[in-house]
């Protein structure tokens, strides 16, 4: 079998160059001689003459290197010239209509989109001193970054770059060698890795690990230089036992090839924070890798291996016949062996291609065999808009997420993030299928739209004609898809209830019908404004002034009306503000919602009584639909912001008390502690939410950024409310 190149080699020869000489010799090994790469490398070497990286070699070294990288990814010419080319724009005095002119529009354009994304970059991550935290910028930063780049090559030009940057980052500063680490793991990996590109994935992982917690990288680190005879022993004890075993059930030497793996470190951290757990208690730190000929040879070889040796069956998940997302198809199976666990890996050769370099398998061996990653992530990243918060769901659950596969009746797959419940897979078969989505079967057994979903799941979804509004299950669903379209149904609900309610409250004023005041509305050209009626009491107050003035002048609009009766009052009881032109008693609760102090609220009139339901509530919305008598309502009194906080918090004794203790003195009360699982990019991070009086998020971020790490803090709303 034919001996497949090593990504490690590869990369261990890129680290240790560091002259544009050696560079470029490298680059004519892999891309062979190129004129138009010759001419762009001239190029670029005249534009940066004189400009020298942080470790004090000349900057040209640091392109040529990144399009080595590229071409080794399989790159094409255009590719290749715009690595050469791709910080001439930005630290020269080269334009973009230089590089059109000189080498054409298709590497002008890739060049373009890899300054834009710089440009981004430096708008959007301040210094690592800024009250903005990085995480946050680099969150947003990584949504315009995709929505502003239309050619996928260029995110595979920027990766290359990335890796290159961070394989020279101890000429830099300390600070920022934590900043551009931070910034890695955070956009950088996760695009790698939604492009399947693992090789490169997993240096980004590591390094950034190496430089954002250097002390448990350099306790893994040393585990493995202490133990690596005794580690070694056992592969190759192993790796011994596997091939004995596959030759002796028929398989030829010839037809199959043997890799050895260790966990990487950052995946092993991950592993021992997860579980809470030594680098001494993680079962599955060695791995085996057999790679064959073709897909019917991997269930021969899984068969063997089982019957062999004792398989872990519950860990068992077959990529080929159902791929990942990101086109990743590989045999996974744990064994047992002399008490020892060991995880095994069976694909064939393009499999190993395709799950090494991901989207650039395609170009780099031109096969058509193995399954090209989607890349419908990029689409569903539209589905963000400019909330800090979603974009922080949509790091956590879309974007670096651990996938399921799910099947429809018609044995259709779909996949999911773990945590995925049945209305995410609604959404995921189509918007319309989530909106009206009524009640679900899960493997035959009806369930519940919230049921949480497990790989190999057959899902089955029953609508009804109308659409149906959720509200409050927004912290229930995983997916962005899912997310956002329940913000806009629900942002369209209230839309459509408060015109409709400021209808309704002009009506009741006057005693006419909403429509007869929708015409006179719509006649004014206020339909842009009504709403305001429903939230806004100056502007009701003035909007009903404007009506009197015009029954006065033409007394025919509104006949028989008596102005004196116009004359609007403000009635408080308790915590409620109620204007209205009748006398009010007593405002009550109805009893089919029950809104809390500083929701969304709305009145109806019966009598001399206001009763008072949350904005969304379903039985009020068939009121306001029949035209129901209405009143203006508002709470009043002092309302408790409410905030989440996500704070790295250090692994000693007290630490959390203390920080408990340290909102209590500055009047902060705690409503919830979340602390870190395994979804979350840092396992000591903790989720916190408080409340407090006449605070915002700047000032919070100032007070606890004094003494603690905080990632991200945000306002946040009740489980009805939305953006509008």
């Amino acid at each position: 079998m034919t001996e497949i190149s090593s990504s490690f080699e590869f990369f261990n020869e890129v680290k240790s160059i560091n002259s544009p000489d050696y560079a470029y010799d490298l680059l004519k090994r892999i891309a062979g001689d190129n004129l138009q790469v010759k001419e762009a490398l001239e190029y670029a070497t005249k534009a940066h003459e004189g400009q020298f990286r942080k470790g004090g070699g000349p900057y040209i070294t640091h392109p040529i290197l990144v399009a080595c990288v590229v071409a080794y990814y399989g790159g094409d010419t255009s590719m290749i010239c715009a690595a050469l080319l791709h910080d001439v724009v930005e630290d020269t005095k080269a334009t973009h209509e230089d590089i059109t002119f000189a080498f054409g529009k298709d590497v002008a354009s890739l060049v373009d989109s890899l300054t834009k994304i710089v440009e981004i970059r430096e708008e959007e991550l301040p210094p690592a001193t800024s009250s903005r935290k990085l995480i946050t910028s680099a969150l947003t930063f990584r949504k315009i970054l995709i929505a502003s780049i239309k050619d996928i090559r260029a995110l595979v030009i920027k990766l290359c770059d990335r890796f290159h940057n961070m394989a020279t980052l101890d000429a830099l500063a300390p600070s920022k060698r934590t900043r551009i680490s931070e910034e890695t793991l955070v956009v950088y990996a996760p695009i790698a890795h939604r492009l399947g590109i693992s090789s490169i994935k997993n240096e980004l992982e590591d390094y950034s690990f190496k430089y954002i917690f250097p002390e448990e990288y350099q306790k893994i680190d040393l585990y493995f230089k202490e133990h690596k005879q005794e580690l070694e022993l056992k592969l190759n004890n192993l790796l011994s036992k596997i091939k004995k075993v596959l030759i002796s059930n028929g398989i030829p030497e010839g037809n199959f090839q043997l890799m050895k793996r260790v966990k990487r470190k950052y995946s092993i951290y991950l592993k021992m924070q997860r579980k809470g757990i030594s680098i001494e208690e993680v079962l599955d730190l060695l791995a085996l890798r057999i790679i064959t000929k073709g897909d019917l040879d991997c269930y021969r070889v899984l068969g063997i291996i089982h019957l062999a040796f004792k398989p872990i069956i519950s860990r068992f998940k077959d990529y080929i016949a159902l791929p990942k997302e990101n086109g990743y198809q590989t045999i996974h199976t744990t064994i047992f062996d002399d008490s020892l666990i060991y995880e095994i890996q069976i694909r064939t050769e393009d499999m190993h291609k395709g799950a090494e370099y991901g989207v650039a398998a395609h170009w780099k061996y031109k096969t058509g065999g193995s399954v090209v990653p989607s890349l419908g992530w990029l689409n569903d990243l539209q589905f963000q808009n400019d909330n800090i918060e979603e974009f922080y769901e949509l790091a956590k659950n879309d974007l670096y997420r651990e996938d399921i596969v799910v099947f429809s009746p018609d044995g259709d797959t779909y996949s999911l993030p773990v945590g995925a419940v049945v209305l995410d897979f609604a959404y995921a078969v189509h918007t319309d299928i989530g909106n009206k989505a009524k009640k679900a079967f899960v493997n035959n057994q009806q369930t519940s739209l919230l049921t949480v979903l497990k790989s190999g799941d057959i899902v089955k979804i029953v609508t009804v004609e109308k659409q149906i509004l959720r509200p409050s299950w927004i912290d229930n669903v995983k997916t962005s898809k899912a997310k956002h379209q329940i913000r806009i149904n629900t942002a369209a609900r209230i839309k459509d209830i408060e015109r409709q309610s400021a209808l309704n409250i002009i009506a009741t004023i006057f005693g006419k019908t909403p429509e007869e005041i929708a015409t006179f509305v719509a006649d004014a050209k206020l339909e842009s404004s009504i709403h305001r009626v429903c939230t806004d009491l100056t502007y009701l107050k003035e909007l009903e002034n404007r009506i009197e003035n015009k029954i006065k002048k033409e007394v025919s609009f509104f006949s028989r009306i008596k102005i004196r009766i116009l004359k609007l009052k403000e009635h408080v009881f308790n915590n409620l503000l109620v204007c209205s032109n009748f006398n009010i008693s007593e405002t009550l609760f109805d009893h089919c919602c029950h809104p809390k102090f500083g929701d969304e609220i709305i009145a109806f009139k019966s009598g001399s009584k206001a009763f008072i339901h949350h904005k969304l509530c379903e039985r009020a919305f068939g009121e306001i639909e029949n035209g129901g008598k209405m009143l203006y309502v508002a709470w009043v009194g002092d309302v408790m912001d409410k905030f989440i906080i996500i704070v790295a918090l250090e692994n000693h004794k007290g630490v959390l008390a203390n920080f408990l203790q340290f909102l209590a003195k500055n009047d902060i009360n705690v409503i919830s502690i979340n602390l870190g699982n395994g979804n979350n990019l840092y396992s000591s991070h903790c989720e916190i939410q408080i409340e407090c009086r006449n605070a915002d998020t700047k000032y919070l971020r100032k007070l606890l950024s004094q003494r603690f790490r905080i990632i991200n803090i945000y306002n946040i709303k009740d489980a009805y409310s939305t953006s509008k």
